[in-house]
């Protein structure tokens, strides 16, 4: 049977919590201790500072990064808004240019234009030449007879203002016969033979597309003739 002594146990066990008490009450065990715990506290203090410095800089790089490709997106903008000005410049250059020479060509473009429609409304009419000085034209052509230059006339006068100050002068001329119609030559040659005759004219006007088109007359007033003088 085992015999265990208590108050020997005791007795140890007071010894050696005394004995503990006795070496913390050291001023070197202290001082140990001290240097420890401050030791420690460095320790915490660097490694804090460390993960933190480290996770400061990433962030740091980080938003460095992400101004570096905004500014590269922002530098790509600003040139192909660079380059698009200067096609749109480059258009637009060209759209003037297209407007002036189309402008340039728009006179004598509606003036024939206006000419040809009146024309081929009247059967009979030849046409020969047209001058334009200003906006003075000059209108040369031939006809069988004198009322389809009348109604030439009639229709450049009653044109609400796009020919003005119409005036007509005709002539009757003998008509040659064409070099490969050989009956035409005899008959040409013939004296006794009736000479086939055409009316030569020239009708002078002015020409206002830039005008605004002349009020119409009121009832009951005469509106102006066409000067007319044939020889």
């Amino acid at each position: 049977m085992i015999k265990v002594n208590l108050l020997d146990s005791v007795t140890d066990r007071a010894k050696g919590v005394a004995a503990v008490e006795e070496k913390v009450a050291n001023p070197r065990t202290q001082t140990m201790l001290l240097a420890l715990v401050v030791f420690g506290i460095l320790t915490a203090g660097m490694l804090y500072d460390y993960y933190s410095s480290s996770n400061a800089l990433d962030d740091q790089q980080k938003q460095k990064a992400e101004q570096e490709q905004v500014q590269a997106q922002m530098v790509a903008v600003n040139q192909e808004r660079l380059d698009l000005e200067k096609k749109t410049a480059a258009v637009q250059s060209r759209i003037d240019a297209i407007q002036a020479l189309r402008t340039s060509q728009q006179g004598p473009g509606a003036v024939l234009r206006e000419i040809k429609l009146r024309f081929d409304s009247i059967p009979g009419l030849y046409f020969k030449n047209v001058k334009q000085s200003g906006q003075e034209l000059v209108i040369t052509g031939v006809s069988p007879n004198e009322a389809s230059v009348t109604n030439f006339a009639k229709s450049l006068e009653f044109s609400s203002g796009l020919f003005t100050n119409v005036s007509i002068e005709t002539q009757r001329e003998e008509l040659k016969p064409d070099a490969s119609d050989k009956n035409a030559q005899e008959v040409a040659e013939d004296p006794d033979a009736p000479k086939p005759e055409v009316v030569s004219f020239t009708v002078k006007c002015t020409y206002g597309a830039a005008a605004p088109a002349q009020p119409s007359a009121a009832p009951g007033k005469a509106v102006p003739a066409s000067q007319v003088a044939q020889k």
